[in-house]
């Protein structure tokens, strides 16, 4: 997992990729992008709006992995120096969670762009904890168009 060992971007700098403000940021890294990839991270902490009983629950899971999308629209978007524009999510299949992440392990998730066109993305995700698996999805998103 060596794409997830060093941050382009973390903390406070998230933000600047994002819609999302606290409570409800559900990404706190940025890894970068390959090709059709990218890498982004959360570290899960106790005080997390989506944990209950030591763990993050499933809405938790999905917003993390919308927002990692949105993360590698807002990495482009500010390497490009162009408007982060907001996104929305079309749709979910296939959605899997093979068990719910503890407070204290680190998600690592890849976003891969299956298809894009006209301000709709298509991609596939992957969200592990170190080697194992702990979710994956389908994913359609929408980008608002600048008025």
């Amino acid at each position: 997992m060596g794409v997830f060992e060093k941050a382009l971007m973390e903390g406070e700098e998230i933000l600047e990729l994002i819609p999302q403000r606290p409570p409800v940021v559900m990404v706190d890294a940025f890894y970068g992008e390959v090709g059709v990839c990218s890498y982004s991270g959360l570290m899960v902490s106790n005080d997390n709006i989506f944990c209950e009983q030591g763990k993050l629950r499933e809405p938790g899971l999905i917003e993390h992995v919308a927002q990692s999308a949105a993360a590698r629209v807002g990495y482009a978007c500010k390497r490009d120096d162009i408007p982060v524009p907001v996104g929305f999510i079309g749709g979910i299949k296939n959605f899997k969670i093979t068990r719910l992440p503890l407070v204290g392990e680190k998600l690592c998730t890849t976003i891969k762009i299956e298809q894009e066109i006209m301000g709709v993305a298509l991609i596939s995700t992957k969200t592990q904890i170190g080697q194992d698996v702990v979710a994956e999805c389908e994913m359609k998103i929408f980008l608002k168009a600048e008025d």
